[in-house]
């Protein structure tokens, strides 16, 4: 007899920003993003300058394209998960500030300038990192 096993999102730190990132719908995200990290930052991840942008994404009036969605929802789930642990202005701070486990780049502007999947990839080892070791 083979039992399945139910792993919950409280077992698994970091669970919860992933499912968040992947599961909400756009707009929801972008609003949640935008009270975590500040408009400007949203908009500079999220490749715009007009912070009435983001607010039209927020709203559900519009989406910015493809790559820019998915920099968005890895922006996210790299903030949520560091949520977890941190107060908003230190995620904040870290998205902003020079990153050693990055080369001394910005999270923000890996996510904006790299390369969409490895630049992810980067961001979120980071975060995982910062928040579960310090």
């Amino acid at each position: 007899m083979t039992m399945a096993i139910t792993v919950s999102s409280d077992q698994r730190p970091g669970l919860r920003a992933y499912e968040d990132s992947i599961r909400l719908p756009f707009a929801e995200l972008v609003s949640k993003l935008r009270e975590l990290l500040g408009v400007r930052l949203v908009a500079y991840i999220g490749g715009v300058k007009s912070a009435r942008s983001v607010s039209t994404w927020a709203e559900g009036a519009g989406q910015p394209g493809e790559v820019d969605r998915e920099r968005l929802r890895h922006a996210f789930y790299a903030a949520a998960l560091l949520r977890e642990h941190y107060d908003a202005s230190t995620v904040q701070s870290w998205f902003k500030g020079m990153n050693p486990a990055m080369h001394d780049q910005a999270p923000a502007q890996v996510l904006r300038e790299g390369e969409p999947l490895a630049g992810a990839r980067e961001v979120i080892a980071a975060a995982k990192s910062f928040a579960y070791i310090g």
